[in-house]
């Protein structure tokens, strides 16, 4: 993305979760009344005005893949925090809401947000502007993964790395090149015990049939306009294999078939857990 420019599918990303809360069926994925008013003016009157539109195969996937990243990620974090982790870093957090509807399982968590500084400058004007208020909790970290140490941003930011700490990685990956990957994979495979890195992934076009290939693309095109071009596609046996590697002791691929038992069984609105991209889980 570009140095001083706020990403776009940040924002492509808040819409879609803003839209499950005003269209979708109950129960919903996600609960995130926050999505409503980060989003602007403008997107609301977009989403009610392009329901049937929002509503098609091609919008209900992304979304749900958007959703259900985050429901396991936040399932996984309240496991975590029974085992006694304390800290909770959110990488190329967008606009995630997380920290602004805490359930209260999170309350004694501290929360840290990574983001290039430019699309976490534009995420506290969207908060400030919706009049939501920044938990104490909530510790802002900018970094551009490409070009900053990971490690050192979040020391300066108070991180204890003596701490075991659960990691949220969603959306992100496919932007990045794999030595900017394997860097952060590095930093959170050094922790102690228990730091567990949740992830989500995009199938590379040979794992998918024709059509879900050629959505993938388009997706991939659409981003790529937008100045922020696809670089990482890979399968879940690299991708495990690869953590393996870094010194991860449990790996976790969840499959769409246990994602659709877990979370959409019985929904009448459509949504479905998606093929293309994929979430696996690894721990130290």
């Amino acid at each position: 993305m570009e140095a001083q420019k706020a990403s776009e599918t940040a924002a492509w990303t808040a819409m879609l979760r803003a839209a499950h809360q005003l269209l979708d069926d109950e129960p919903k994925i996600v609960n995130d009344p926050i999505a409503v008013v980060l989003v602007d003016d403008v997107t609301r009157e977009q989403i009610a005005a392009q329901a049937a539109a929002l509503r098609s195969p091609a919008l209900m996937n992304p979304r749900a893949a958007v959703l259900l990243r985050s429901r396991y990620a936040e399932d996984l974090l309240a496991e975590a925090i029974t085992e006694g982790v304390s800290q909770f870093v959110i990488l190329g957090a967008g606009l995630d809401t997380f920290a602004f509807r805490q359930p209260a399982f999170a309350r004694r968590l501290r929360v840290y947000e990574v983001d290039h500084p430019a699309t976490q400058a534009w995420k506290r004007e969207r908060l400030a502007a919706a009049g939501v208020a920044v938990p104490d909790n909530l510790c802002w970290v900018p970094i551009d993964f490409e070009q900053q140490n990971l490690a050192t941003g979040l020391q300066k930011a108070g991180f204890d790395a003596s701490e075991p700490a659960f990691f949220s990685w969603l959306g992100v990956i496919q932007y990045l090149t794999l030595p900017a990957i394997d860097a952060t994979l590095r930093v959170v495979a050094a922790l102690p015990s228990l730091s567990t890195i949740v992830l989500c992934f995009i199938l590379p076009d040979i794992d998918l049939q024709s059509e879900e290939a050629a959505a993938a693309r388009q997706i991939a095109d659409d981003a790529a306009r937008a100045g922020e071009p696809w670089l990482t596609r890979i399968s879940p046996q690299d991708l495990a294999a690869r953590l393996t590697q870094l010194g991860f002791r449990e790996v976790v691929h969840l499959s769409p078939e246990e994602a659709n038992a877990r979370y959409f069984a019985g929904r009448q609105d459509g949504l479905r857990a998606p093929h293309v991209a994929r979430l696996m889980s690894a721990t130290t």
